[in-house]
């Protein structure tokens, strides 16, 4: 029977916390979870959550996923604990390590969570942070693999805005060899360094692509997928980047210049007529609520590797 290996990483706060062997090995790990071909027994572990940002997905399924390895979660509501009124990290992290046996954390500022990860003496996950969103990118290559069987000859075409979301999927394709192309309009293209430490591990550069067409970013993609145009925190923005990403709409059209094969991703929550439309949302390519599942069985592989 297939058995977690300790992940060589004692923290999963970026893609790169893994090795391309450990990225498979915790998919492989989830398919297994998710055919309840394993079981992990957790008994007395507590997983505790701090969320600065609202959640629906990542914070049930990290939940759910406790429960099944048989441990429990403590819910840190920044509102209801002595977090929100800015205790310093530094006493949060230390005391917190005494009560719980893993941290995973939603938050603003990605410095904040390396702050949480370096005083806690036990794993810190990242939730998603301003900069980049891992578990979620484990389950949509999770997601790619259930429906391709591999990931040779895939291409990911990400459009809209060069997000957390797209940071986590450019990194983590680039360990898994896999094309990935972002359509986003000009001046919102993904973070330079982390398209930067994507090429130095990609043996082939021009698997990485970035571009404002989003019409020739989809020519031929296996995948399209996107994400909401503004996300938590930039509500003041919203109206301009509405006129900003006009065109970068997933819609019937744009979706029949993919490939024949092609199926739709999308993180959620999603606004329906604006990124995406709700014809493609519910239609016989989405894999959209496929992918949302998958975050529950990459998250109980991730803690089973971290525990």
């Amino acid at each position: 029977m297939l058995k977690p290996n300790k992940l060589a990483n004692n923290n999963f706060l970026s893609s790169l916390d893994l090795s391309t062997d450990e990225v498979f090995h915790i998919l492989d790990l989830a398919i297994n979870f998710k055919n309840k071909k394993i079981s992990v027994d957790l008994n007395n572990k507590v997983l505790g959550l701090i969320f600065d940002k609202s959640s629906t997905r990542t914070r049930v399924s990290f939940q759910v996923a406790m429960s099944r390895l048989g441990g429990t979660t403590i819910d840190l509501n920044p509102t209801t604990s002595q977090i929100g009124r800015g205790e310093p990290i530094k006493d949060t992290a230390r005391v917190l390590s005494r009560y719980c046996d893993v941290i995973a954390i939603r938050t603003f500022e990605h410095s904040n969570l390396e702050e949480y990860a370096k005083w806690s003496t036990k794993p810190v996950i990242n939730a998603l942070t301003d900069l980049e969103h891992p578990c979620q990118a484990l389950a949509d290559f999770l997601t790619i693999y259930e429906e391709f069987l591999d990931f040779k000859d895939v291409v990911l075409t990400f459009i809209g805005d060069g997000n957390n979301v797209a940071n986590s999927l450019i990194l983590c394709g680039a360990l898994l060899g896999v094309e990935v192309r972002i359509a986003c309009p000009k001046g919102y293209e993904p973070d330079a360094l982390i398209i930067k430490r994507a090429n130095e591990i990609y043996k082939d550069k021009n698997l990485l692509k970035i571009t404002d067409d989003p019409y020739k970013a989809v020519s031929g993609a296996n995948v399209l997928y996107t994400d909401v145009w503004s996300s938590m925190g930039e509500e003041n923005f919203k109206e301009k980047k509405d006129k900003d990403f006009k065109g970068f709409t997933i819609d019937k059209e744009l979706l029949g210049n993919a490939s024949k094969n092609a199926i739709v991703l999308h993180c959620l929550p999603a606004y329906r007529s604006k990124e995406i439309t709700d014809e493609v949302i519910e239609g016989e390519r989405s894999r959209i609520f496929d992918q949302a599942e998958n975050r529950l069985h990459v998250q109980q592989a991730l803690l089973s590797c971290l525990l």
